[in-house]
């Protein structure tokens, strides 16, 4: 069965042809075979710069992040952030039908990405080495839990799990309570790593003119990002406190409560700021001299003491109203925002960063891409349904209407 060349990318909402064509990976095609948070995350930050990103879902249930949840007009919160700009093609890989499919597409590929269970790739004939042989030119990225080896390569790399495996849980939240993260971090962590180790290989072969095998997993880009506490406890013999929105050595830093409720964070790291807040904040210029809060170690050494006076200063106070001294102080600091005020934060409003993207549930807001490019607009293309595109990529195979009507019969796609 011959692969027809791959069509254009469609053109982004809001946009004319000339400038999506501007989009700076129009031209690529990525297949994902991809499910949960991770891949899904890589491929969406590729889709967003113009890659033509075809994922492979199961026919029928589709991705499982589907099911998540049914906050989104009843689609899943999780889905939708990181599905948009998107084709969906239904396939059987277990079938031979599918299986051949897939190969078909990826010969003609620049970039495959999977995130199987250990060893499913292989088994499934969808390994780096066996795709690479038959398209050189072909990135081949995996995403796994803990890696390809070691004792740890087949345990089970759920969030959460890999969140405390790595250390993470042990310095967040309060020395009573460690806690995990409100969101998928590892999970993150790990699609950001394989989209920039793709953006490496695109630009590594367009000077060698081959492609790569790329491997990232859940474990090693968390540990990572836990540099500043595990280098700190590997060389100091402690790990550091865990302060909840306080810091573990600085103060008076953390949230602090004004007298209508309104949260305020501080972080005040240097003399000349502590000066500024001391004397036009708190009206207490002593304390700038004072023995126990004339430096920083002091001010942690007597951090509950400053707490009682801050908290004391602060409930005579409105959010706006001590907004406007920290102001004109010139005191950093900043709102803590529960996340029902976030759609509606100015910064986004004025900023116009929410846009309307089409899904099977109708249009819904959805931000934009956080790095914005001179010249290139924003691609805010729909979110597919499942198999929502399979017709017209098989199509593309070369495929009658009553060749697909067979493999929709035998459930292939």
């Amino acid at each position: 069965m011959a692969t027809a060349a791959p069509t254009s990318v469609p053109s982004p909402a809001g946009q004319d042809d000339a400038t999506a064509s501007n989009l700076p990976l129009s031209g690529i095609t990525v297949i994902s075979c991809e499910q949960a948070v991770a891949a899904p995350f890589a491929s969406r930050q590729l889709a967003d710069l113009g890659a033509r990103v075809i994922k492979i879902e199961r026919p029928g249930v589709g991705d499982f992040a589907r099911g998540y949840d049914t906050t989104v007009n009843g689609l899943s919160s999780h889905f939708v952030w990181i599905n948009r700009n998107k084709e969906s093609l239904a396939l059987d890989l277990k079938s031979p039908d599918g299986l051949k499919i897939l190969h078909d597409l990826i010969a003609s590929a620049d970039v495959f990405i999977q995130n199987f269970a250990p060893g499913a790739a292989e088994r499934l004939g969808l390994g780096a080495d066996e795709l690479r042989s038959i398209n050189p030119r072909l990135i081949h990225a995996s995403i796994s839990g803990y890696g390809t080896d070691g004792p740890y390569k087949d345990a089970k790399a759920y969030d959460a799990l890999v969140q405390a495996e790595a250390g993470l849980v042990s310095v967040t939240g309060t020395e009573e309570f460690p806690a995990k993260t409100g969101i998928s971090t590892a999970d993150i962590a790990a699609g950001m790593y394989t989209y920039s180790g793709i953006l490496t290989a695109l630009y590594n072969r367009e000077r060698t003119g081959v492609g790569a095998t790329l491997s990232t997993s859940l474990f090693d880009s968390l540990v990572e990002w836990m540099g500043y506490p595990l280098y700190f406890t590997r060389y100091g013999g402690t790990r550091p406190t865990r302060a909840g929105t306080s810091h573990a050595a600085i103060a008076p830093y953390g949230a602090f409560t004004c007298g209508d409720g309104t949260q305020i964070m501080l972080a005040i790291q240097n003399e000349r700021e502590w000066e500024r807040f001391a004397t036009q904040v708190l009206d207490r210029p002593d304390m700038v001299t004072d023995e126990r809060f004339d430096r920083a170690a002091h001010r942690y050494a007597h951090r509950h003491e400053l707490q009682e006076i801050i908290d004391g200063a602060f409930a005579e106070l409105t959010g706006e109203a001590c907004d406007e001294l920290l102001e004109t102080a010139g005191v950093a600091h900043s709102r803590q925002r529960d996340m029902s005020e976030i759609a509606d934060h100015p910064q986004l409003t004025e900023r116009h960063r929410w846009h309307d993207v089409d899904t099977p549930a109708g249009p819904i807001s959805m931000l934009a891409p956080p790095v914005e490019m001179s010249g290139v607009g924003n691609r805010m293309d729909p979110i597919p349904a499942v198999g929502q595109n399979s017709e017209s990529i098989l199509g593309e195979l070369g495929m009658d209407a009553e060749t697909i009507g067979e493999l929709r019969h035998n459930g292939v796609i």
